[in-house]
């Protein structure tokens, strides 16, 4: 008997112990767990998201790309956020395209002298947008939670219209493809202008897609136009009558927005280029005076200019006398007078000055280099008191159109500090299906009972090759 009670000493004292151990480690597992789903909104806690929020936050992320007119038009870069973090100036450098030159070269013929490096061209595309939405709730809007669902709905939908309003700029700002037209925005020949443009300069071949995006009323225009007869067999001309849709013309894929930048019409008054000798000479690198080599981006030059009266502005679409187009490959005379773009001030602000235009004046006309011959895109360089004619003479809304890989999307990232929860805020993320990083943030100050809500996004929009896209400008004169 003694034996007994003495041998079940142990296995009680070892089994009370196993009990407590277990209890032990099931508190911190669930402590655990309770931590992590809060953090990840899948449990309310003080400062996190309810699993409402969570869904509809999600159905918004879902819907977000389908705002994008433009940014679902455009080529995609995706960078790792950590090495664009620690680039300089948040850039990366994207390759141009190679052009090369030929020779001739039959047998017994000497081309030594034509052996050269190659020279590779780049060009700089950095997140330059951080958009927000802030608004305030008080716990007693909070009564209404479907008052929060519409606002963080608004919120989105005006995330979205920054990413189209940011590319529709710049395809209108630094696009330098320049077709002219007298009328209203009447359908085919709009594009068909537009096609012709980019094929006799040798802006097709592989392209992979060409788009065109017109406001909503130049749009509706040329639907009007092609759904004349209404009673037509055709069914193209019967979407356009009933659905205003007008569908792929000429080789680009239209789109209907409701915005496109609007243009003014040119207010400088004989302008013409101050001096001659206005080239660019391309280059891939500069060496500083100390040594230093960096990138050159050959997207612009800077020109002389002269201004009688008036003032010119950045959006400005000209050609200069006597400088024509080349094909980019032939290098053939188009017979078409070049159209540039200015896309800065540098001085004179507006008047007589300096202005930077893009794309810059590669003639290859004056003992050209290897890179000259290669990226050639004008017969002649300008000389002294070339006449400046503007293409922008009646205030309008633009139709950009474009290579897909003129224009690249780059989105961003915010970095969140894991620790918020503690600091009394939480957030919500999501990436869409373009990759674009959407994050709700959510903070109480309980001395007032408002609650804080922002929705923020990143992204970069950057023109590789204004050259590969450009506008159409309607009932100019």
């Amino acid at each position: 008997m003694g034996k007994s009670r003495f041998l079940s000493h142990p296995f009680t004292f070892a089994l009370a112990f196993v009990c407590a151990s277990v209890a032990w480690l099931g508190h911190q597992i669930n402590a655990a767990l309770f931590n992590y789903q809060t953090k990840t909104g899948l449990i309310l806690g003080a400062t996190a998201f309810s699993k409402q929020e969570t869904v509809f936050f999600d159905q918004l992320l879902a819907g977000f790309d389908d705002l994008l007119v433009f940014g679902r038009n455009v080529s995609l870069f995706q960078a790792d956020p950590i090495v664009l973090e620690r680039s300089q100036g948040l850039a990366f450098w994207r390759p141009v395209p190679y052009v090369s030159v030929s020779v001739d070269g039959p047998a017994g013929t000497d081309i030594s002298a034509n052996f050269g490096d190659m020279t590779q061209l780049s060009v700089p595309i950095a997140l330059g947008y951080d958009k927000s939405v802030p608004w305030t709730m008080t716990s007693n809007d909070l009564n209404d939670k479907q008052q929060r669902e519409r606002k963080l709905q608004s919120a989105m939908q005006r995330l979205a219209t920054d990413i189209n309003v940011a590319c529709a700029n710049v395809a209108a700002l630094q696009g330098t493809l320049i077709v002219k037209r007298t009328v209203a925005a009447s359908g085919f020949d709009d594009l068909a202008a537009a096609d012709s443009l980019m094929i006799e300069q040798g802006l097709v071949g592989d392209t992979p897609r060409r788009v065109a995006v017109l406001h909503a009323r130049d749009y509706n225009s040329m639907a009007s136009v092609l759904a004349k007869p209404a009673t037509s067999a055709n069914p193209k001309v019967n979407t356009a009558y009933e659905n205003a849709f007008v569908g792929r013309i000429a080789g680009f894929d239209t789109f209907k927005s409701d915005y496109t930048y609007r243009l003014t019409a040119a207010a400088g008054v004989t302008v013409t280029v101050t001096s001659a000798n206005q080239r660019w000479v391309p280059k891939a690198t500069s060496t500083a005076g100390t040594g230093e080599i960096q990138n050159v981006d050959n997207r612009y030059q800077t020109l002389p200019i002269t201004v009688t009266s008036g003032t010119v502005k950045v959006g400005d679409k000209f050609t200069i006398a006597g400088v024509n187009a080349v094909h980019h490959i032939s290098k053939v005379d188009t017979g078409q007078p070049k159209t540039f773009t200015i896309t800065a001030i540098v001085t004179g602000a507006g008047g007589t000055g300096t202005v930077q235009i893009s794309p810059p004046i590669i003639a290859a006309d004056s003992s050209p280099t290897q890179p000259e011959l290669e990226y050639k895109n004008v017969t002649a360089t300008p000389g002294a008191g070339a006449a400046i004619t503007f293409l922008n003479t009646v205030s309008g809304n633009v139709m950009p159109f474009w290579d897909e890989r003129a224009i690249e999307l780059l989105p961003g990232r915010n970095g969140i500090d894991e620790d918020l929860q503690s600091a009394g805020a939480g957030y919500m993320r999501g990436t869409t299906e373009l990759g674009v990083d959407v994050v709700m943030y959510k903070f109480f100050d309980i001395n007032t009972k408002k609650y804080k809500y922002r929705c923020d996004t990143r992204f970069g929009v950057g023109m590789t090759n204004p050259e590969m896209c450009g506008v159409a400008l309607f009932s100019q004169t």
